[in-house]
């Protein structure tokens, strides 16, 4: 271990109350230990490293938090830089009071929720610098906030069950299971069709296709901060009572990698110039974003206990989005 990595550790023992335990070691004439003297808890701390390096600021920031296996995700992690970290820590009380408040008739409502979730429980790191959450692909949240809720209920005290129709089986006559719990290890992902497939750009973290009509495109899922960028801009028009074109919420997002900066301003002008595309270009466009779409499935198949056949189960929370943190069954806690 080197010096500045030695200093790193006694820096974070130290921010978390782990006290540095070297003695000074005494040895008799024979060379022999007789005593190690006194543990100095201050020992080892004083002007050897700046709170402000930012290698000691990452480890103090992160303390808590369980770094996520970015391969672990729908997108696997190829659409963000390189050095794209994102650190999750349990939902605290507070956090699970305000999200069981949500109204779930409401759109709106719901998506604050679940990105409200995202905010307190998640860090962004590039390198050492700190990134937010808006960076996170919107096909990955909800992964994320499944992971999330897994580190919330460590003990399995509040499954999600998804009923298993009773037709869901081929086979005639068989008996399935009721339910299959939800858990991150058995989510199913949208995969990119092989034809979309071969136009990944490994450097520029998104698709470059090159078309004989329309020049080179460039498309990847589209971010949090650009989904949250549009659909506040449609929020506002709907409130002014002024129209916009529908269409344009299922094929802009993928054509903007960027939500800074993305304004009011930039989201008018990316419409208006959207509306002005000719059929051909746009239609094309729509078939690519159909067929690079990833994310967690509608629904999954999973192998019949009974007969071993394949059943479809669709992808639901029967106690609603709040049973995400909220138990819905309580009776295992009554005597």
């Amino acid at each position: 271990m080197s010096k500045h990595e030695e200093n790193i550790k006694k820096e974070f023992e130290a921010a978390e109350g782990i006290q540095d335990t070297q003695a000074e070691v005494v040895k008799n004439k024979d060379g022999k230990i007789s005593q190690l003297g006194k543990v100095d808890p201050t020992k080892g701390r004083g002007g050897q490293t700046s709170p402000d390096d930012p290698e000691i600021r990452r480890i103090q920031e992160l303390s808590g938090y369980l770094k996520v296996d970015l391969n672990q995700l729908p997108s696997a992690g190829r659409f963000y830089r390189e050095d794209f970290e994102v650190h999750i820590r349990a939902a605290r009380v507070g956090e699970i009071r305000d999200f069981s408040m949500m109204d779930e008739t409401n759109i709106k409502d719901v998506d604050d929720a679940l990105n409200s979730i995202i905010v307190g429980c998640t860090k962004i790191m590039y390198g050492n610098q700190r990134g937010s959450y808006r960076d996170i692909l919107e096909e990955d949240r909800i992964y994320l906030i499944l992971s999330i809720r897994e580190l919330t209920f460590k003990k399995g005290e509040a499954k999600l069950m998804m009923p298993v129709g009773k037709k869901s089986c081929t086979t005639k006559s068989c008996k399935s299971q009721e339910s299959i719990e939800l858990r991150t290890d058995n989510v199913q992902f949208n995969e990119v069709d092989e034809m979309i497939e071969k136009y990944y750009d490994q450097v520029n973290r998104c698709y470059s296709i090159t078309t004989k009509s329309h020049g080179e495109l460039t498309l990847a899922p589209p971010t949090i901060g650009v989904m949250r960028a549009i659909t506040d801009w449609v929020r506002k028009r709907e409130e002014e009572n002024k129209p916009w074109d529908k269409s344009a919420l299922g094929v802009l997002p993928y054509l903007q990698r960027e939500w800074r900066g993305f304004n009011d301003k930039e989201i008018f002008s990316a419409i208006t110039a959207y509306q002005g595309w000719e059929t051909g270009k746009y239609t094309l466009i729509f078939r690519l974003i159909e067929k690079m779409k990833i994310g967690v499935k509608p629904e999954f198949g999973y192998p019949c206990k009974s007969c071993g056949a394949e059943i479809t189960v669709p992808l639901s929370f029967p106690g609603g989005l709040k049973s995400l943190f909220v138990i819905s069954d309580i009776s295992s806690e009554l005597l």
